[in-house]
Formats: C-alpha cells, sequence, structure tokens
C-alpha cells in the first residue's frame, strides 16, 4: 500500500507538477506584485516584501505577506536581542507582531480560508505564543491540508511530547506519516520502533535515500552504538561525499572517540565545501574543544547561531565549552536557549543540573537530572546523577534506589556499583557493600578494563579489610595481593598481608570456623584466572 501510494505520486509529480500548487485567476493578477516582493523577500527586506503585497487576493501573495510579517518581527527580536545588556533583559525580547498575527490569522482560520501554508504559519505562531494545544491542532490540519509540506510535520514533532500523545493526533493515511513516525520515535527515544519504520521504508522503495541512512544513523548514536553509527557514517559520506547535513552529528562521535586526525579532515573537508554553514561551525568548534581551545570552539558554536539562532546542537555544545571555561552562568543561558528551541533536549537538562551542581544548589540539580532521567530513562548517566543529587541531600533509601537502577540499566560508566558500595559503607551495611565490590571488579575484569580504573583499588582494599574482619585469611589474603598492585593501596595491602601472617603463625582460628558469609566470596577474590590474570 505504501508503495503504490509512492508510486502515485511519483506520477501525478512527474506529469503535472503544477497539480500540487493550481494556478487560480487571483495568482495571474498579483503575479506581478508576488514577484516584486519575492524579490525583496529573498534580500530580506520583509517589511518592503510586505507593503507591496497590501492588498493582494490570492493564497499565495496572503501566505507572503504574512510570513513576511512575521520575519520582519522575528529579524528585528533577533536585532534587539544582540543589542540587549545581560541574560535577563534577553529573556523578556518579544516578537511584537506575533499577537496580530494571530489575530488576523484567526478570522481567516474560522472562515476556512486558510490553505497549508498559511495553516503552517498560523501554527508557527500559535507555538510562538506558547498556545501549544492550539498549535497542535492547526498543524495537524495543516498536514491533511497539505501532506506533502514537512515543515508542519517538523513543527508537530516538535510539540510532541511522549507516545501517549502521538496516540490521539488524527493524522493523514498518507506515505508521509511514516517519515514522520520514524523521525518522532528517534526523538522521543524509541529507537526500535524507528528503526523497524525507516526499514520499512527502505522497502516500500527509498533503498537509495540518503536522509533515511543518516537519520538511521543519528538513531544508534542516540542509544550509544558508537561503532554502528561511525560505520553509517562514513558509508554515507562514501554514497554523498558533499553531503553536510547531520555532519555535526558525525563530528560529535569522533569526538567521543577522540579521532582527532577523521575529526580534523572533516573539518577541512567542510570548510571547502561551504564555510557558512551551521554544520560546518559546529564541526570546527568540536575540533577546537578536542584541542582543549575552547574559546576558539566557543567562538565558532557562536558563529553558528548567527546563521540559524534556533539550531538546537549549538546552543548545547555552547554550553558545553562555557561549562568548560567555568563560566556557569553563560552556560546555563546556552542550555536554557536549548531547551528553548526542543524542550526534549536531555543534554540540555542534563548540563543545566551539571551547572547548579557546580554552584552547590541541589535542589535545582535535582529538578533538571529528573528532567533529563524522564526523557531518557534508561540512560545510566542521568540516574547515577539522581543518585548523587539524593545522596547530598540525605535522601539515601531514594539514592540506593538510583544507583541499583543504573547498575541494572547497564551501566555506561561503570560506577554505579561504586557509589552504591560507599553508601553502603556510610550506612555500616558491611556484607551489602562487598557484595556491590565484587560485583563491580567482576563487571570491570569481564569488560577487558583492568587498566587505569580508579576505584578498583578502593574495591580490593575494602573487600581484603572486610575479610580480614570475618577472619576469612585466604580471601582476605588475595585481595590485599591485589592492593600492592596500585599506588595509592600499596603500603595497606603490605600492612595487611604482614597482619594476616602473624595472626597465621600464631595459630588463629582458620576461615573454616567462622560462620559462612557469601558464597560469591571465595570463588571471586581466591583465583586470579577469574579475573583475567595468567
Amino acid at each position: 500500500e505504501l508503495q503504490e501510494q509512492v508510486l502515485q505520486f511519483c506520477l501525478l509529480a512527474g506529469t503535472a507538477g503544477c497539480f500540487l500548487i493550481p494556478s487560480t485567476a487571483e495568482d495571474a493578477r498579483d503575479l506581478d506584485a508576488y514577484t516584486l516582493a519575492k524579490s525583496y523577500f529573498d534580500l530580506k527586506e520583509y517589511d518592503r516584501a510586505a507593503y507591496f503585497l497590501r492588498g493582494c487576493k490570492s493564497q499565495k501573495a496572503y501566505f507572503l505577506y504574512m510570513y513576511s510579517r512575521y520575519l520582519s518581527g522575528e529579524k528585528k527580536k533577533d536585532d534587539e536581542t544582540v543589542d540587549s545588556l545581560g541574560p535577563l533583559e534577553k529573556g523578556q525580547v518579544k516578537n511584537e507582531a506575533l499577537r496580530e498575527l494571530r489575530v488576523e490569522l484567526s478570522k481567516k482560520h474560522k472562515a476556512r480560508e486558510l490553505d497549508g501554508f498559511g495553516l503552517y504559519l498560523y501554527g508557527v505562531v500559535l507555538r510562538k505564543l506558547d498556545l501549544v494545544k492550539e498549535a497542535i491542532d492547526v498543524f495537524v490540519e495543516a498536514a491533511h491540508v497539505l501532506p506533502l509540506h514537512w515543515g508542519a510535520w517538523l513543527e508537530l514533532c516538535n510539540l510532541i511530547t511522549d507516545k501517549e500523545m502521538l496516540k490521539f493526533l488524527s493524522l493523514p493515511d498518507t506515505w508521509m506519516k511514516e517519515f514522520f513516525l520514524a523521525h518522532i520515535y528517534t526523538e522521543l527515544q524509541l529507537i526500535e520502533e524507528a528503526l523497524q519504520k525507516y526499514q520499512s521504508l527502505i522497502d516500500a522503495g527509498f533503498s537509495k535515500s540518503t536522509y533515511i541512512i543518516s537519520q538511521i544513523a543519528v538513531a544508534y548514536h542516540n542509544i550509544r552504538d558508537i561503532d554502528k553509527a561511525l560505520s553509517i557514517f562514513n558509508e554515507l559520506r562514501k554514497q554523498d561525499p558533499y553531503r553536510i547535513e547531520n555532519m555535526d552529528t558525525f563530528s560529535n562521535l569522533l569526538y567521543v572517540r577522540s579521532m582527532k586526525p577523521e575529526l580534523s579532515y572533516l573539518a577541512h573537508n567542510l570548510c571547502e565545501i561551504d564555510k557558512y554553514r551551521v554544520e560546518t561551525c559546529c564541526v570546527i568548534g568540536n575540533y577546537y574543544s578536542l584541542r582543549s581551545q575552547h574559546e576558539k570552539a566557543a567562538l565558532y558554536f557562536q558563529r553558528a547561531l548567527k546563521l540559524n539562532p534556533r539550531y538546537l546542537g549549538a546552543w548545547t555544545l555552547m554550553g558545553h565549552e562555557y561549562m568548560e571555561m567555568k563560566n556557569t552562568s553563560a552556560a546555563i543561558q546556552a542550555y536554557r536557549h536549548a531547551i528553548e528551541v526542543n524542550k526534549r533536549d536531555y543534554r540540555a537538562w542534563y548540563g543545566l543540573g551539571q551547572t547548579y551542581e557546580i554552584l552547590k544548589m541541589p535542589f535545582y540539580c535535582l529538578y533538571y537530572y529528573r528532567r533529563a532521567h524522564q526523557l531518557r530513562p534508561n540512560d545510566s548517566r542521568m540516574l547515577v546523577a539522581l543518585g548523587e543529587c539524593y545522596e547530598k541531600l540525605n535522601q539515601l533509601v531514594e539514592a540506593k534506589k538510583c544507583y541499583w537502577r543504573a547498575y541494572a540499566v547497564g551501566d555506561v560508566e561503570k560506577m554505579a556499583l561504586v557509589k552504591l558500595a560507599k553508601l553502603h559503607e556510610q550506612l555500616n551495611e558491611s556484607e551489602q557493600a562487598a557484595q556491590c565490590y565484587i560485583k563491580y571488579i567482576q563487571d570491570i575484569y569481564s569488560c577487558g578494563e583492568i587498566v587505569e580504573h580508579l576505584e578498583v583499588s578502593t574495591a580490593f582494599r575494602y573487600l581484603a579489610q572486610y575479610y580480614f574482619k570475618c577472619k576469612l585469611w585466604d580471601e582476605a589474603s588475595a585481595c590485599a595481593q591485589k592492593c600492592c598492585a596500585f599506588n595509592d593501596t600499596r603500603e595497606e595491602g603490605k600492612a595487611l598481608l604482614r597482619q594476616i601472617l602473624q595472626l597465621r603463625n600464631q595459630g588463629e582460628t582458620s576461615s573454616t570456623d567462622i560462620p559462612y558469609v557469601t558464597p560469591v566470596c571465595h570463588s571471586v577474590c581466591g583465583s586470579d584466572r577469574y579475573f583475567g590474570f595468567q
């Protein structure tokens, strides 16, 4: 069915593209005024364009008239924002034309005189005025009237906050709906559903679509499958070497992997293609950030925002750079702008939480970490951050839940169990703490991350002391020997080994006379091979 819809559209577009936007007598009458105004519009002289469109009756001319007035208001708002003194004043700058536009468009809407583009503009105005429910209804109507206008679908996507909200939308039954659903699933972090939708579109005839390939790469990026995402982006670059869209996401992956030569090549390549694109500025910013030149990086992210003030990635990345430069107030402002652009950007919420954590304002950072966790419920980093927050607020039960949940969903940074163990230590729950340290050591060695993990020595030190108190000399001795391999615990390990040797020489009770502690203890600390030692 989807293939048939696509085929019908291709035949229609190929044989009579004019059917998509029919020409009327009003269009012909307004043609001269429309052509002149369009020239001024292209030169960004919006007030001048609107002036020459006054009195035009055609739908096309009316849309350009209203859109020119809207963009004129946006331009004046941006100019005033640049001239304003501080962040508080910047937040108060508004587009003064919005209320007038809403009144006029509302009258036309009630009279059913708006076409698909007019409905799209009306929805944008309502969204700018924070009338979200009304905006959603209008964007849905715009999608019904003009299903091929992707802009209306994207605006609708920005207003949907969860899957339940999506179920109640009455969307047109068209192949564009499949693209929309795939996109919104990616945005809502429903990656499995998104990948299924993209696969069905590939099967329906879009197998060579570079847009779909790039969206699949973005989906893998969102679930932190970095190797798969990098592989797809590299393949995409071979198919479409002059592509700039989504290359900022590709640069984020190269940044995470610290691939300096590849990131440098990408930055130079995009500069040769078009140095004044938003994505190019973001890639160069990432390159300078990887080289720890944070001032230069922030400068390029600012350039990106001058080109497009609503570019989400640049706001978030600029917030990260300000954090690196210890400029917390500027970082907060950048993250807030990112949230204004897209409330589903978990990185901005998480960044705000980190900023307020630095400012030692735990109640604030708890709120922002909660919002980030709602958007990424299975991201262990959000859960660990929440646990640390609860710990600072002395809500230890909640902290323990967060740490255990972080471990259960797959702890990315391998820190949840250590933090949980330390919490048990504080509460004098020694057996639970020991179990957490044991699980932590098992995870570290099974992943092959034996080196450079700071908390491994802490875990061995605690377990050595724990077994020593339990008079399990073999296990205590094994853990103490492991302590000797680390600089920070070497002396303590040697001292403990001397004590064990002294007690054994004195004929102290052997470990077999002590009550049974846990079935895991002996198998973990008694065998070097378990940890990967030869």
